[in-house]
């Protein structure tokens, strides 16, 4: 387990001064913290509480919230494939069962070599694309169990051109100081920086 290193710090600190109330930068800082290390260590849980002034506990119960945030090891690629109602009646049962046998491992196992983690999930919201799958996230539709075999070579020899888990993108954003909406207390801040820049905004929707 890690904590954030100095790099992920010199970003996390920065995400940080985006906001008005630091806690409210949890959930950017604990993706930050699994692109990392691919998923989100306790002591990187630990480091951003001290970061945005929280509890570890209050930092543990937003990382459990949320399914892409993951709290142990995983593979450098988390396939999940849809069984959910229209992907289920399009195959994708037999489609699961053909990544187990492919793998060599069931939903929620990680193959030997570290490289994928299969896992069984319900609606990702592409049922006119059924039956489909995400990698990382990265939506593959209407796959076969050839498409399937093709995907797992691909990964394997690093051409499918996913990033490894915990990367949200290929380039970071960065926010410049004359870019900011400013991020002063939402108490007592007066005129939002934005409305001082659009004259034609005065407030009540005109």
């Amino acid at each position: 387990m890690a904590r954030l290193d100095p790099n992920s710090l010199t970003v996390a600190q920065e995400i940080i001064s985006r906001y008005p109330v630091p806690r409210s930068a949890l959930i950017p800082l604990l993706h930050l913290a699994q692109e990392q290390d691919g998923y989100v260590s306790e002591d990187a849980m630990a480091h951003i509480a001290e970061l945005v002034g929280t509890t570890p506990a209050e930092v543990m119960g937003t990382c459990s919230f949320y399914e892409m945030l993951k709290r142990a090891p995983v593979g450098d690629y988390m396939v999940n494939i849809c069984n959910g109602i229209s992907c289920h009646l399009l195959g994708s049962s037999e489609l699961i069962h053909h990544a187990e046998a492919a793998l060599g491992v069931r939903p929620g196992g990680t193959t030997d070599d570290g490289k994928i983690t299969l896992e069984a999930v319900e609606c990702i919201a592409a049922c006119t694309e059924a039956p489909c799958l995400q990698v990382n996230y990265r939506y593959r539709n209407r796959v076969t169990a050839e498409d399937f075999d093709q995907l797992v070579e691909d990964l394997r020899a690093g051409t499918a051109g996913v990033a490894p888990h915990g990367n949200l993108a290929k380039v970071r954003q960065h926010i410049g100081d004359d870019r900011r909406a400013g991020v002063s207390p939402p108490d007592g801040q007066g005129e939002p920086p934005w409305m001082a820049r659009n004259p034609s905004s005065n407030g009540d929707g005109s």
